[in-house]
């Protein structure tokens, strides 16, 4: 009897060893993010330091009205997450949240392709392509941040568990974070 004890003790802790593993590499995912993102977003401002005439001029041609539309788009996704990783949300209200949030993830990809789309013919232009070089860097890897992320909540609102849902909640929310630093200082500085 002693012996069935032991071995299911040793198994809960063995759930809780790996989620708390999970955690703790997801922290690690998240603050590695940020870190990298802070490094492109330094390099973009030491840019804009050492050539303040033509970023300027190059700001001219983004689009600042789109950018904020989708500030606005991702917080949005972002508040749906938030909604799907309430500790009382039904299982339905969770994967209706997390699809929600993806399908404005997708809408946040379109509309940045869009606006792509209307600033590569000056991305050529000599004087401007140091900006656009770190422009596109910058906003192409959060971009692709987007797309995983609206992919990975799809996959985890077809079985939602608790875990999963906290782990690409999170993970969403720093992809917000890191909009909301990087939208005033590329588009309104």
């Amino acid at each position: 009897m002693n012996t069935i004890a032991n071995i299911a003790t040793a198994g809960s802790a063995t759930a809780a060893d790996e989620q708390e593993g999970d955690v703790f590499l997801l922290w690690v995912l998240v603050w590695s993010e940020l870190v990298a993102f802070g490094i492109l977003i330094c390099a973009f401002l030491v840019m804009s330091a050492l050539e303040p005439d033509r970023f300027a001029q190059a700001r001219l041609h983004l689009s600042p009205g789109l950018a904020a539309i989708n500030t606005v788009v991702l917080l949005t996704s972002g508040w749906l997450a938030a909604i799907a990783a309430r500790r009382n949300a039904t299982s339905r209200q969770t994967q209706r949240s997390l699809v929600l949030a993806a399908v404005f993830g997708f809408v946040f990809v379109g509309i940045k392709l869009f606006e792509y789309f209307g600033e590569a013919q000056y991305a050529a232009d000599e004087a401007l392509s140091r900006f656009y070089e770190i422009y596109f860097i910058i906003t192409g890897f959060h971009l692709l941040h987007v797309v995983f992320g609206s992919i990975v909540m799809l996959l985890v609102a077809m079985k939602p568990s608790r875990t999963n849902v906290l782990l690409i909640t999170t993970l969403w929310h720093a992809v917000d974070l890191v909009w909301i630093v990087m939208f005033p200082i590329i588009y309104l500085a």
